[in-house]
């Protein structure tokens, strides 16, 4: 059975590429330009992972991970950051998320982080 990954990112170009390779490797990949999307999906689909910006306007990566907790998601977050706000990473990480990783970002490197946390 094909891992499910969600990509939120307000920028397309991320999306795009994210969403491409990660389907090459052989996911079930859906993607969210905002919160409202992202939990969405997450209520609909429960994906196995979810690679989430820390930036997006409207709710930002912190609000959404809130929302997931209280909807009792227990997915594997990994938050993506233009910013590298340590505050911010340290408060992803106590709401649950498993990593992170600064954009511009290794794609490679991205691909071994969630292979790491899916135990692919």
């Amino acid at each position: 059975m094909k891992k499910k990954l969600l990509i939120v990112d307000d920028q397309y170009g991320i999306r795009v590429l994210l969403h491409e390779v990660f389907e090459k490797d052989g996911f079930d990949t859906y993607d969210a330009s905002n919160g409202k999307q992202a939990l969405s999906i997450v209520r609909d689909k429960n994906p196995d992972l979810v690679l989430l910006d820390m930036k997006i306007p409207g709710m930002d990566g912190l609000e959404i991970l809130r929302e997931m907790k209280k909807m009792g998601v227990e997915t594997n977050v990994i938050m993506m950051t233009a910013y590298g706000e340590l505050e911010m990473i340290n408060e992803a990480k106590k709401l649950g998320a498993l990593a992170h990783f600064a954009k511009p970002f290794d794609i490679d490197e991205v691909r071994e982080k969630v292979k790491e946390h899916l135990m692919v």
